[in-house]
C-alpha cells in the first residue's frame, strides 16, 4: 500500500526527469533520484503546514500557517554540507542531515522521542510533566540544557551548545527575535496549528527528513495512521453519540478549545458530539459559566485535564466550584479525567492520537472496546 500512495510522486518525478527538468530527487543524504526509495520521500497526506519538492541533490520545504495561508511563510533548501551548487531565491541554506537541536515545545520533543533520537536534542524549555527517563538522565549528565522559556531565553547557554538548528513557534508569544542574533537557523514547526490529530502527528516527518531519519518517520507515521483510521471506522456509524464538554473555571473564565480544534475532531471521530461543535475557533476560547451551563448543563461527559497534586475526585471539584455540581456530568460521574503528573500527556500524546482515540471511544462506547486498557484519559472515580 505504501508503494501505491507514492506511485503518483514517483511518475512525475520519473517525467520530469525523463524531459530534462531541472531536478531530480535527493534524500537527506544527497543521494540521487535513482539511489532514493520511495520509503523515503516524504509526502504530507493530512498535514496542511509543510510541503516537500525533491531535486538534483536539493530538497525544497516549505512550511506555511495551516490556519492562515497569508501568514508568513518560510522556505528552506535541504542540502549536503559538500553542496556547492546554487539555492533557490527566497530559500534559506540548511544542511543536512542535523546532528544537533533545541526544541521549544513538548510537542516538536515528541517527535524526537517517537523516532528513538533523544540524543540530538541539546536543548530544551521547560522540563515540567517531564516522564521520558532518557531525556531526564540527558538533562542530570548535561548533555541536554536547559535554555530558559519562551521571552527569556539563556542566549549565553544557547551559543554554548550552538546547536545545528533551533525549532521554533513563530506564531505564540515567541521572544524569539532575543535569539535571532546567534546566527542558528530557526525553523518553524506548527504541528500545534494542524486541525487534525493526524495532522499533527504527520509533522514527524519534518523531524524525520531533516535527521536523515525519513523511512522510519514515514513508516511510524503509516503505523498511526492505520490504528487510528481502523479504530475511527468501528464508531463510523453509531447512533448514540454522546455530548463531551471540555475545561474548568480559571479566574472567574472558563476556557475551553474551538469546534474546529483537533481535541474536537477526536471527540467526533470517537462517536461523541463536543458541546461546541457549531464554533469556529481552532484554538483557545473563553467562556463564561452562564454560556458553559447553558450547553453543557446535560451533557454526557466532562474532559478535564490538569497536574493536580493528590487524589482528585467529585468532591475536589466539588470545592474548587460548587456550581460545578449542577452538570449531569458531576452528578453521573461521566468526567474523563487525565493527570500530566501521571501518564506522558506532552511528550507522548501528539505522536499517539490513536491510542487516545482508544480512550475516548472505550468511554463513549465501552462495548466496542472491551478489553482497552486507558492510557492518557480514564473515567474518573
Amino acid at each position: 500500500m505504501r508503494k501505491l500512495r507514492y506511485l503518483p510522486l514517483l511518475l512525475a518525478l520519473a517525467l520530469l526527469f525523463s524531459c530534462g527538468g531541472h531536478r531530480n530527487q535527493s534524500d537527506a543524504k544527497g543521494k540521487s533520484n535513482a539511489d532514493v526509495d520511495s520509503a523515503s520521500l516524504i509526502a504530507a497526506r493530512y498535514a496542511k503546514g509543510f510541503n516537500v519538492r525533491y531535486g538534483d541533490d536539493i530538497t525544497l520545504l516549505d512550511i506555511n500557517d495551516p490556519e492562515n495561508k497569508e501568514a508568513e511563510q518560510f522556505h528552506f533548501a535541504l542540502v549536503d554540507k559538500e553542496y556547492k551548487g546554487d539555492i533557490p531565491e527566497g530559500y534559506t541554506r540548511l544542511n543536512i542531515p542535523i546532528e544537533t537541536a533545541i526544541c521549544m515545545t513538548s510537542l516538536q520533543l515528541s517527535n524526537f522521542l517517537k523516532l528513538g533520537i533523544p540524543e540530538k536534542l541539546v536543548g530544551i524549555t521547560s522540563t515540567r510533566h517531564l516522564h521520558n527517563e532518557k531525556m531526564n538522565q540527558q538533562l542530570k549528565d548535561g548533555k541536554t540544557h536547559k535554555i530558559g522559556i519562551e521571552g527569556n531565553f539563556d542566549n549565553e547557554v544557547i551559543m554554548a551548545i550552538n546547536p545545528d538548528v533551533i525549532f521554533i513557534s513563530p506564531f505564540k508569544r515567541g521572544g524569539y527575535d532575543a535569539i535571532r542574533n546567534v546566527d542558528i537557523p530557526m525553523i518553524p514547526h506548527l504541528g500545534y496549528k494542524e486541525l487534525s490529530p493526524l495532522g499533527q502527528a504527520e509533522w514527524i516527518k519534518v523531524i524525520g527528513l531533516l535527521t536523515g531519519n525519513a523511512s522510519l518517520a514515514n513508516s511510524t507515521f503509516d503505523g498511526i495512521e492505520s490504528r487510528y483510521n481502523g479504530l475511527k471506522s468501528k464508531v463510523d456509524t453509531v447512533k448514540n453519540r454522546p455530548t463531551v464538554f471540555s475545561g474548568e473555571m480559571r479566574g472567574g473564565n472558563w476556557y475551553a478549545v474551538g469546534g474546529k480544534s483537533f481535541l474536537a475532531q477526536l471527540f467526533r471521530d470517537a462517536g461523541g458530539d463536543y458541546f461546541l461543535k457549531d464554533n469556529n475557533e481552532s484554538g483557545g476560547v473563553t467562556l463564561d459559566y452562564e454560556t458553559v451551563y447553558t450547553n453543557a448543563a446535560h451533557a454526557d461527559y466532562w474532559r478535564i485535564v490538569n497536574s493536580f497534586d493528590g487524589n482528585y475526585s467529585y468532591n475536589v471539584l466539588k470545592e474548587q466550584d460548587n456550581r460545578y455540581t449542577d452538570f449531569d456530568a458531576w452528578k453521573n460521574q461521566g468526567v474523563i479525567y487525565c493527570n500530566m503528573k501521571e501518564v506522558p500527556f506532552y511528550e507522548s500524546m501528539p505522536v499517539e492520537p490513536e491510542i487516545v482515540l482508544a480512550d475516548f471511544i472505550h468511554v463513549f462506547h465501552p462495548e466496542v472496546l472491551p478489553d482497552h486498557k486507558p492510557k492518557y484519559y480514564h473515567i474518573l472515580k
